[in-house]
């Protein structure tokens, strides 16, 4: 009897990922995604791997990593000075692979890095890749890395088995661009709700609703909004218009704030708990 030949490269990826069946399984259950942000080795690597499971405990869906970069262009205030302190802390991006490695002992939430070009270039390409999918690294976002100039790691991602690489969109980006975002995205589209960088207010939901829509229209890809979301009500906002709810500034800062403190897991859990409890009861569109 013939086998049939298993699935390889990035197909075998998004039939695999952890991200596609997280957004199946809200989506059954008629929920939102809550996608929340804190840079790896903020204030320690150890401690971001046990502020990985208290995200995980409260109600976090899916866990972004920032890679900590000495120039961070999209990063506010708040996320330069977290990506300071992991770098003077030690951290690399290899130690981070090794972090993830731990959490998959531990736990099978999905967990996507954040990571600036230079990072992954100065690694080597196919080695990130192979090493990233093997420690169980589910999605990378390049914030600097447009799609069109991303061909060497799409393909590297794909000889690997993933990770998924995930790309924004911004209130700016023309009709074509939402096209090929659309069609190069996988996991989600991170939409960017504003411009500017990370830690800025969100204050025109009408916009996003709008430009949400727009992309919709070219995509079935979920669609998670990022930037100015800092609130609980800020989240069951967002949570109304897209699939999922990106929030990474105010729980850094959070971490910043309290870092020192023992009670620091407990605030973290709090604020988590109170920004998914907010996002229960948004409607999800049939066919998302």
């Amino acid at each position: 009897m013939r086998r049939e030949a298993k699935p390889r490269g990035e197909e075998s990826a998004r039939l695999a990922n952890r991200i596609d069946a997280t957004f199946e399984k809200l989506r059954a259950r008629g929920e939102k995604a809550l996608i929340t942000y804190i840079m790896a080795g903020d204030p320690s690597l150890q401690e971001t791997e046990a502020l990985v499971m208290e995200l995980e405990k409260h109600g976090s869906d899916i866990v972004e990593l920032g890679v900590p970069f000495s120039d961070p262009i999209a990063d506010g205030p708040v996320i330069q000075q977290a990506a300071d302190r992991a770098l003077r802390g030690g951290t690399t991006l290899r130690k981070i692979l090794g972090m993830v490695a731990g959490l998959r002992r531990r736990t099978q939430i999905p967990l996507v890095l954040m990571a600036y070009y230079n990072t992954i270039d100065a690694f080597g390409i196919p080695a990130f890749c192979r090493e990233a999918t093997a420690a169980g690294v589910d999605g990378l976002i390049v914030p600097d890395m447009p799609p069109e100039e991303a061909s060497a790691l799409r393909e590297a991602s794909a000889e690997a088995g993933g990770p998924l690489l995930v790309f924004l969109l911004a209130p700016t980006s023309t009709p074509a661009r939402r096209a090929a975002v659309a069609r190069q995205s996988r996991g989600f589209i991170y939409y960017v709700s504003l411009t500017g960088i990370t830690g800025a207010k969100l204050t025109d939901l009408a916009d996003v609703r709008r430009n949400v829509e727009q992309i919709r229209r070219v995509t079935r890809t979920p669609i998670a909004v990022g930037f100015g979301i800092a609130t609980p009500q800020d989240a069951a906002q967002v949570a109304d218009v897209a699939d999922g709810v990106i929030v990474g500034s105010a729980i850094v800062r959070q971490i910043g704030e309290h870092h020192q403190e023992p009670d620091l897991l407990d605030r973290v859990g709090s604020l988590v708990r109170s920004l998914k409890a907010a996002m229960h009861g948004a409607p999800v569109r049939v066919g998302a």
